[in-house]
């Protein structure tokens, strides 16, 4: 082997005496500041009451019934725990639920699925949402998932365009259903 392919000393001592560039092209510097911001911890039983306040505020609906099985089922019936909610001076001002589906149609893939996801009216533009999102994924990619989605009302603009911030894109699935009845 010629000289020319290995590296010099004074090129070793000049590659490892720089301060090192931690910086990323890619870097979710917004998601990071938004969980530095914003308390994220696990979804608690005692949550519930929060989360149907939340969501009535959203849809104008009470959906207490839902809400109590989706927490049953994120506290109990799951192995792993991914259902989140997003706190300010201690009161519950988002949360977001999610699940993991090894497979479904024949198809064999480690994917989580949020299925629930909101935040306040009030405090909206505080980067709630962002925090949550980010949260979920830096929890999912521990576990070595490898796809996250969702599914959203094609009109619902407002969650279309933060999906789309977080990374999120349309995907080349149809779905379909048939009222019965």
């Amino acid at each position: 082997m010629s000289n020319s392919s290995h590296p010099t000393t004074q090129q070793l001592v000049n590659q490892f005496s720089q301060d090192p560039d931690y910086s990323d092209p890619n870097a979710d510097d917004f998601e990071a500041l938004s969980r530095d911001e914003v308390m994220v911890r696990s979804l608690e039983a005692a949550d519930l009451a929060a989360l149907v306040r939340i969501d009535k505020h959203v849809t104008g609906r009470d959906r207490t019934g839902y809400y109590r099985r989706k927490v049953d089922e994120a506290l109990q019936q799951s192995g792993i725990r991914l259902s989140l909610v997003a706190e300010d001076d201690g009161l519950v001002v988002g949360f977001i639920m999610a699940r993991v589906d090894y497979g479904e149609f024949g198809q064999t893939a480690t994917t989580a699925v949020i299925d629930t996801i909101g935040v306040n009216p009030s405090f909206h533009g505080r980067h709630i949402g962002a925090a949550l999102v980010s949260q979920l994924l830096a929890n999912l990619a521990s576990l070595r998932v490898e796809t996250v989605r969702t599914m959203v009302y094609w009109d619902n603009f407002g969650l279309l365009r933060f999906l789309q911030r977080s990374g999120f894109h349309p995907v080349q699935r149809l779905a379909f259903s048939r009222p019965l009845g």
